[in-house]
């Protein structure tokens, strides 16, 4: 199975150690990426993409759709498919398969581009602290889509100054030659250009869990409150100068294009890059996304006090911004809006629908998550996907409304579920008119 990153194949974790691609291998991802640019200079695209300025500029007013099934990828594609030899020939062959899906049978709003990706070849060291007798749980997305259990790493405060940071160590001259490789293979047919997604969000609080533990964090706000403010403020400060780091360096891109930001939405906007954008990308170019999913259980006067100030500090280098995922934000988005550049607002299946649409009104993108349980079913239960979908379209027909179909960790092995709940979206869309 394979890693699935937001709207990306994970190529960090493909094996690097050899880079030489059968000639089959170059054969069958040159075919693939014919397919691709095929697909990408269809007119439906340009339509797509001018809608997706549009709306980011929040002057739509028919909803959009996208759709990132995540670990549903892995029953779309199954590995049987993929004829491709060598490991890194395998994930990117994954990825043109993914980009043919959505040009030929999604029947979303997703925009194939006739670019080829590539990230900057990195390994990052996670949050850990000097000394521990525990193992940090790595922080991430099983291919599987199974659970892990966190164990805590910072036992006591008083090792706050044994925290260690991530280390970046990036691997230029493996990152060159791949970018050659794929110049080689694809340049005639695709642009091909370094593309890292270098964070995804930065609020910090899913860090702080795996260094501390869900439980103990929970109780620390109440117990330990400057104790908690001493990791935000130590984690920010590492944040800021790591991402003044990749800035300084220029190693960021512009995701103002078909970049997948925030927790849902595509990056297309002519508001970015700043005015005074001569080339080197800044954060202030950039889109940028925060989230604080994991202090669900944290009252909104915690999360003003303890977690806000300090994802705001970042938040407000960045010239538009993307805020929240899974939890909840009837509570929380009175205090984010003070970020003046906050554009995209996710409202989960556990939010409030109708209040989200009174304060966010026509001033922010409503970015809806439907509940994805109802697509993890062998049959799929239509009434129940009619009935979410119009008490949704009811209550925000005055919204900038985007629907983002994501955290799918199953489709229960049939990718029709998702085309068909598409379909329906696309019905009850026109029905609402």
């Amino acid at each position: 199975m394979f890693s699935q990153g937001n709207f990306r194949v994970n190529f960090n974790v493909a094996d690097k150690s050899d880079l030489t691609f059968p000639i089959a291998d170059r054969d069958m991802l040159r075919q693939l990426a014919a397919e691709v640019a095929e697909i990408a200079a269809r007119p439906i695209n340009a339509e797509h993409r001018k809608l997706w300025y549009l709306h980011n500029a929040l002057q739509t007013k028919t909803p959009l759709i996208l759709c990132d099934p995540e670990n549903g990828w892995n029953e779309i594609i199954t590995e049987d498919q993929i004829q491709c030899v060598n490991d890194m020939a395998r994930h990117w062959e994954f990825y043109l398969r993914k980009q043919i899906f959505w040009g030929n049978q999604m029947g979303d709003d997703y925009v194939v581009e006739p670019v080829f990706g590539l990230p900057y070849l990195y390994t990052e060291t996670p949050w850990t602290v000097a000394g521990s007798h525990h193992q940090v749980t790595l922080h991430e997305t099983k291919a599987d889509g199974g659970a892990y259990h966190i164990d805590t790493v910072l036992e006591s405060y008083v090792d706050i100054a044994k925290i260690v940071e991530p280390k970046l160590a990036i691997d230029f001259a493996k990152t060159k030659l791949t970018l050659e490789l794929a110049n080689e293979i694809f340049g005639d047919l695709l642009a091909v250009r370094l593309d890292t997604p270098w964070f995804w969000s930065f609020g910090m609080t899913d860090e702080f869990a795996f260094l501390r533990g869900m439980e103990n964090l929970l109780f620390d706000f109440y117990d330990e409150p400057e104790a908690v403010h001493a990791v935000m403020k130590l984690m920010t400060d590492k944040m800021l100068a790591r991402l003044e780091y990749l800035e300084t360096n220029n190693l960021f891109s512009l995701n103002n294009d078909g970049t997948y930001v925030g927790s849902g939405g595509m990056g297309y906007t002519h508001e970015l890059p700043a005015d005074s954008f001569a080339g080197h990308v800044r954060m202030q170019d950039m889109w940028g996304h925060a989230e604080s999913q994991i202090t669900i259980g944290v009252s909104p006067e915690m999360f003003a006090e303890f977690i806000y100030p300090y994802q705001k500090k970042i938040m407000d280098r960045f010239g538009l911004m993307n805020y929240g995922c899974c939890e909840p934000m009837d509570d929380r988005f009175d205090i984010v809006k003070a970020s003046s550049n906050l554009r995209r607002v996710s409202v989960s299946a556990w939010a409030d629908r109708g209040l989200m649409a009174d304060k966010l009104g026509a001033n922010y993108i409503y970015s809806l998550k439907p509940n994805p349980a109802p697509l993890a079913l062998a049959k799929l239960d239509e009434d129940v996907i009619r009935k979410d979908l119009r008490e949704n379209l009811a209550v925000t027909r005055n919204s900038v409304l985007e629907l983002i179909m994501k955290d799918n960790h199953t489709l229960a092995k049939n990718p029709r579920n998702l085309t068909r709940w598409v379909e329906i979206a696309r019905e009850e869309i026109q029905r609402r008119g």
